[in-house]
């Protein structure tokens, strides 16, 4: 397979991209209600012992992916048993965040356009910015890196008249428990999608840049998102903010100021779908690598079109409305995808220790 080598800086912006793509008009953690900045920070504790493993995994194996990495430390069966786990998974989330996108565009705007149509169109993108490989990814997000960051700082600023402290005061009003399941929901969404990177990143600068890359990338990700989640709460309330399907943009389209600054919440969609042109490209390349991984061949370009055809198909049948969708990722998808975001990274790091420190001895 061609190497695509991005620079370290690229890869810390792909991670940021990914993190506050799909993520950027959710308040996460609402679980924790006043608490959810507890909750938020306990959730990035959580995710840092994955960030190590990741980046000792691509340390030990250097210029592999995660799917070579698989064959080496379970075998030929084993390790394509778990490929096709892991494509399958990455296959799924990215038909999910398709629908995401379908269906925002469809309740906030487009309500009288088909929800297929939005998806199609994010779909073509991501076919062209894939076929012309992670270089191109990399350098669209050094270009548009300021956009989402001016945008918080614009959000923040424009929206401090309508924030009030009360919203998340009493700290621990209702005991530790609920700050527990918004951790867990942070932590599941999106911060253990962490793990696609190690499909992604091979061709590191240096041999230690894996832990800086990830370790940056997660920092900045976590913390637009953690400012962003807090401002929508200090604006909302969490009562508002459970009641709504996009509290970020329902936060957001609070802003008013005279005649001069209105309708910001078209600045916020413009965060959004950059992040998710670069997450669902970055879940369809996983898919496709999978996919030549499976199959021997060296090239995953080939294959590109048609399974990115195949994920439009699952987004179109995958849910019955927007209700039963965050029905779905509240209830089911964080115990869904445990396993692909834990479990079995945690025993692959084992395997690939042993595996280490017996090469090590034999020399």
């Amino acid at each position: 397979m061609q190497k695509e080598i991005i620079s370290d800086k690229q890869g810390i912006l792909l991670i940021f991209f990914f993190f506050i793509g799909s993520s950027s008009i959710f308040a996460q953690g609402l679980e924790a209600k006043k608490d959810l900045w507890l909750a938020f920070m306990l959730g990035i504790v959580m995710v840092f012992p994955m960030v190590l493993i990741y980046a000792r995994l691509h340390h030990i194996f250097p210029n592999q992916d995660l799917f070579d990495i698989l064959e080496i430390c379970f075998g030929k069966l084993l390790g394509k048993i778990m490929i096709v786990y892991y494509t399958w998974s990455v296959y799924f989330i990215a038909s999910d965040i398709l629908v995401n996108y379908g269906q925002f565009f469809k309740v906030v705007s487009l309500s009288d356009t088909p929800q297929i149509v939005p998806i199609i169109m994010f779909t073509i993108l991501c076919i062209w910015a894939i076929k012309e490989g992670i270089e191109v990814l990399g350098r669209f997000s050094e270009i548009f890196f300021i956009v989402p960051v001016l945008t918080l700082l614009l959000i923040i600023l424009l929206l401090i008249p309508n924030m009030d402290i009360n919203h998340i005061r009493p700290m621990l009003q209702r005991g530790f428990q609920p700050v527990l399941e918004g951790a867990f929901s942070v932590f599941t969404f999106p911060f253990a999608q962490i793990v696609v990177f190690t499909m992604v990143l091979t061709n590191f600068q240096i041999k230690e840049s894996s832990y800086k890359v990830y370790t940056i990338g997660v920092l900045m990700g976590a913390g637009y998102l953690f400012i962003l989640s807090l401002t929508n709460i200090l604006v909302l309330g969490a009562e508002i903010a459970e009641t709504v399907y996009y509290p970020s943009y329902a936060a957001v389209s609070r802003i008013h100021v005279t005649d001069i600054i209105d309708r910001m919440e078209i600045v916020l969609t413009i965060v959004f779908v950059l992040g998710g042109v670069i997450k669902i490209s970055l879940l369809l390349l996983c898919t496709c690598k999978g996919i030549t991984k499976l199959c021997g061949c060296k090239n995953y370009r080939w294959i590109v079109i048609p399974i990115s055809l195949l994920t439009i198909n699952l987004a179109f049948f995958q849910y019955d409305s927007v209700m039963y969708y965050f029905e779905f990722n509240r209830e089911i998808w964080p115990y869904y995808h445990l396993p692909f975001h834990l479990i079995f990274p945690m025993i692959l790091w084992i395997v690939a220790e042993i595996k280490n420190k017996k090469g090590k001895n034999n020399i």
